[in-house]
Order: structure tokens, then sequence, then C-alpha cells
């Protein structure tokens, strides 16, 4: 698979997920949503954005197990959308998740969030979740998702492996 199209997936998972992680945002004091702490790592810590993200890529991931393709590339952020355009999505995703089988569970695992994402500078959360699918057991889903400038988190980026 080539990886210009690994990263329109992680887009399109962000994009879907944000509509489920908007609710949860709303309801968040505004203190709650910027506190940041920066470890000696220099990894940036923010629970409630992490929390948001994984809502976010939850959502997205659903649409994905239900084969709603179209759905899961409208629900994606705009940075998914230039990456990857919908003709492209639809013709090469049943390729990547068809093979997997259907899918039986997921757990997420860790929640990660950044600054920035390659070049460009924003919020972003990026989930590790441990699948099973019917043809391949244990398949690990890593999901990026973008808090965009209405608020709400999209994904941004899709691998399974």
């Amino acid at each position: 698979m080539k990886p210009s199209f690994r990263l329109t997936l992680l887009a399109a998972a962000l994009a879907a997920t944000a509509f489920a992680a908007q609710a949860q945002l709303a309801r968040m004091q505004p203190v709650a949503l910027v506190a940041q702490a920066t470890t000696d790592s220099g990894i940036v810590s923010n629970p409630q954005y992490e929390k948001a993200g994984q809502i976010a890529a939850n959502a997205w991931l659903l649409l994905l197990d239900r084969k709603d393709w179209g759905t899961a590339w409208d629900a994606s952020s705009a940075m998914f959308h230039e990456a990857v355009p919908l003709p492209a999505w639809m013709d090469n995703v049943p390729h990547l998740r068809d093979p997997l089988g259907r899918f039986i569970e997921r757990d997420a695992g860790q929640a990660v969030y950044k600054k920035t994402l390659g070049t460009r500078n924003g919020d972003f959360v990026t989930v590790i979740f441990n699948s099973k699918f019917a043809n391949k057991g244990d398949v690990v889903e890593t999901v990026t998702t973008v808090r965009e400038p209405d608020g709400r988190w999209r994904v941004t980026g899709y691998t399974a492996r």
C-alpha cells in the first residue's frame, strides 16, 4: 500500500470521530480544554483532547466496520480530503479492509496528544487500537484525529497492520 494512501486513510478516520467528540467537548469547561502540561520527554498532555480524539476515532472506525466508506470519507478532516480524493478512497479502502474479514472486537490503547503532525501545527490525537477480525486475528489500527477550526475532531489518518 502506498504511504500516501495510508495517510489518507488516517485522515478519514479522524473526521468521523469528530462528530461524537464535539458533544463531549461542548460539555467541558473552557479551563479544562486549555489545560496542558509538557512532560520531560517533550510530549504534551491534554487528557480532555485525548479523550475527545479517542471518541472521534471510535465513531469513525464504526463506519469502517459497517463498510460505510462514503460516510467515513465525508466525516474525515479537510486535511484528509486534500490528501485522498473520494474516488481514490472508494477504490482503495475495500482493498485494505475486506481482507481482514468481519470485525470482532476492538480495545483502545494509548492516546497521544501532539501540537504538530509532520509540518502541520494544530491539535492532533493519535490512538492505537488492538483489534480482532475474522480473517486476521490481531490487527493494530492507528487512527489520527485533528481538531478542526469549528472545534470538531475529525480523522486525518488511518492504518491497519
